[in-house]
């Protein structure tokens, strides 16, 4: 994206905001759902990031490259605090009476997939990795940011995006070695860590 786009922007052209949109939506939507494991939640973050980009576009710089680490900034925030308001809303649910409970045929159905064992398998990996770990994953491996890229997304230095990754990798490649010893997974762990990269416009 060039300086005249972040510009107009900046000045609140429409126009310029939709061609952002179409350039990134689906970026943030990939980041999203990697992030949460959830298509809804994923449709969600990418309705919330796009207002606040909109609500924070003047603190964006006038000078630089592509926008899609600005804007998967923004996502990685907003997913945060999807995820706090969900945790708040579940412990409210959790207090309520609890009345009889309906068969959820979604773990039916989706057994049923031939790799559902697996995709259950790297999203329990995942979770046992810690937040600014899986962040780091999701932006540098999936999303195919630089460490660069990375570190500005997240708002630290270059250097901690590095180690982060390198332990997420680390820890990852251990935990699904601990599954796959353990029967829970036949095939290429590989998989779950290698570089899916999306484009990089």
């Amino acid at each position: 994206m060039d300086t005249n786009l972040r510009r107009r922007i900046r000045a609140g052209d429409h126009d310029a905001f939709g061609e952002l949109f179409d350039a990134y939506a689906r970026s943030v939507y990939n980041h999203a759902f990697r992030l949460t494991g959830e298509w809804a939640v994923a449709e969600e973050v990418v309705s919330l990031t796009f207002l606040d980009a909109w609500r924070l576009r003047g603190k964006l710089d006038e000078d630089g490259g592509s926008l899609r680490p600005w804007l998967l900034g923004i996502a990685t925030n907003v997913t945060r605090n999807t995820r706090r308001a969900a945790r708040r809303h579940a412990a409210a649910l959790s207090r309520l009476p609890r009345d009889e409970a309906v068969r959820d045929f979604a773990d039916e159905v989706a057994g049923r997939l031939d790799d559902a064992a697996r995709l259950d398998l790297v999203r329990t990996a995942l979770t046992r990795l810690r937040r600014a770990d899986r962040e780091v994953l999701a932006l540098c491996v999936w999303s195919g940011l630089d460490y660069r890229a990375a570190a500005e997304a997240l708002g630290v230095p270059v250097g901690t995006v590095r180690s982060r990754l390198s332990r997420a990798r680390t820890k990852l490649a251990k935990y699904m070695e601990l599954s796959h010893g353990a029967g829970q997974m036949r095939g290429d762990r590989a998989t779950a860590v290698g570089p899916l990269r999306e484009g990089n416009p």
